[in-house]
């Protein structure tokens, strides 16, 4: 059967290439806890239970790509805190479309532990994607791909 999409080169493929650097569990896992706003180093590795040695390179890895910055805390000895940069801020819809679909498909129970509200609000809000140009809701039914001309 023939693909229904244009064929990409993998090596250009932008899916092929986040998943290079994002595709580790303890990566996205590292973002969430950014996400949620702990932002130090021990706090990490109290929430995650991830060997000290594995967290560090998963900062470091974070940080060389420019997704989160470290800041001085404390000069002695030196301590650093971890925050999101405006390119690590971009990911926030894709963290909270998998914490959705796992909430829909793997919580237990259904729902999932964490809830978003709206600060604007202050109501319950979950994310839904939306056409830019006329504001309609779209899934993966409502698009196609082709080729960038």
């Amino acid at each position: 059967m023939a693909a229904t999409y244009p064929l990409v080169d993998r090596t250009a493929c932008s899916i092929a290439r986040a998943l290079g650097l994002l595709g580790d569990m303890w990566s996205l896992l590292v973002l969430r806890e950014l996400f949620l706003g702990v932002h130090r180093f021990d706090q990490m590795h109290d929430h995650l239970g991830i060997a000290r040695n594995i967290l560090a390179a998963r900062l470091k890895r974070l940080v060389a790509a420019g997704l989160i910055e470290k800041r001085a805390y404390q000069a002695h000895p030196p301590r650093f805190e971890y925050h999101l940069t405006a390119k690590g801020i971009d990911l926030h819809p894709v963290i909270v479309g998998l914490m959705q679909w796992g909430d829909r498909y793997l919580a237990d129970p259904p729902g999932g532990p964490v809830q978003l509200e709206h600060r604007g609000c202050g109501q319950l809000t979950h994310l839904v994607p939306v056409c830019e140009r006329c504001g309609a809701s779209v899934t993966a039914r409502d698009v196609r791909a082709r080729a960038r001309t």
